[in-house]
């Protein structure tokens, strides 16, 4: 796991606590991070199945 200095907004450290229910600026950034992953993960999940559900055109009636 790789150290960082970085200036935090502690209303927004304190608020993402109290969601978050962490204890420390630490666990509460990489839970956050871990939730914005999934959150991603998730999105990306959904946008390939809407995809794959998708009626294409055959790829040579594509440029007819």
């Amino acid at each position: 796991m790789g150290k960082h200095l970085v200036d935090i907004d502690e209303a927004a450290l304190a608020a993402a606590q109290a969601e978050l229910k962490t204890t420390t600026a630490e666990e509460t950034v990489n839970e956050a991070l871990r939730l914005v992953c999934m959150q991603r993960s998730d999105r990306v999940t959904a946008s390939l199945d809407r995809l794959a559900r998708r009626d294409l055109l055959a790829r040579a009636d594509a440029w007819s």
